[in-house]
């Protein structure tokens, strides 16, 4: 593990920290980011893999697609986004610093290979910090997820909001709510203009539960796992949210 994440991944948290990996080379088998956005037949071949370790049938890989984005996220934005808003500093995630190594059943993303350890950015705005992540990296991801599986794009950024929202959640309650991780959450979950003044695409995609004796958040957009065979509606899905 890169030594400035060992602190926050301990235990059972390690492997999250660990997908991110700093070294001279990359593993041999690991594909440049780039690749996924510049050439499309190189993430239509893994959304196929993907799609066909879930079971899917068919021409339709939107489902496939959400699923490969989640697999996506989960592994890079851990120590990603820790290390940006927890420890303000800024690893190097623009798509030609980034390398992915893939498993081989599943297609889904494993480990992200970065060449150096980045730069410290203590005080440094929101954007600063996690715009480069978002901004030049998962939106022309999206972009092309998009273009290939002709899954919504909104559907994509609810997943990315989701996990950030998780994510924050969880560095606040292990800073014992630092407000500069409360403000990274405030900026990038909470205001309705990106920081260039764009629509936000983060904005939480949230109604309340109408049968619920409490209130249950549900999102405003289905992420489509209930298209996947063996795999059912969430407890905050849009369209039958479980009891």
């Amino acid at each position: 593990m890169i030594p400035l994440l060992e602190p926050l991944f301990q235990g059972a948290w390690a492997p999250l920290g660990e997908a991110l990996v700093c070294a001279a080379q990359p593993p041999a088998d690991a594909v440049p980011v780039h690749r996924l956005i510049d050439e499309p037949a190189v993430l239509d071949a893994l959304l196929r893999r993907h799609a066909l370790h879930r079971g899917v049938t068919g021409s339709d890989l939107r489902a496939a697609a959400s699923s490969w984005c989640f697999a996506y996220l989960d592994a890079l934005l851990p120590p990603v986004v820790a290390a940006a808003s927890v420890l303000q500093h800024v690893f190097p995630t623009a798509p030609h610093q980034m390398q992915v190594v893939v498993g081989d059943d599943d297609a889904a993303p494993r480990s992200f290979h970065i060449e150096h350890g980045g730069t410290a950015r203590p005080g440094g705005s929101c954007s600063e910090r996690l715009a480069p992540l978002i901004d030049l990296h998962l939106a022309p991801l999206f972009a092309q997820l998009a273009r290939s599986a002709r899954v919504a794009p909104k559907i994509l950024w609810g997943n990315l909001a989701r996990r950030l929202d998780g994510l924050f959640e969880q560095g606040l309650a292990l800073t014992g709510h630092a407000p500069h991780i409360a403000q990274d959450r405030d900026a990038l979950l909470s205001q309705p203009l990106w920081h260039d003044g764009r629509p936000n695409p983060l904005l939480p995609r949230q109604r309340p539960h109408p049968q619920a004796s409490r209130t249950i958040p549900l999102h405003r957009q289905c992420c489509l796992f209930y298209c996947l065979p063996g795999e059912d509606y969430c407890s905050a899905c849009p369209l039958q949210p479980s009891p």
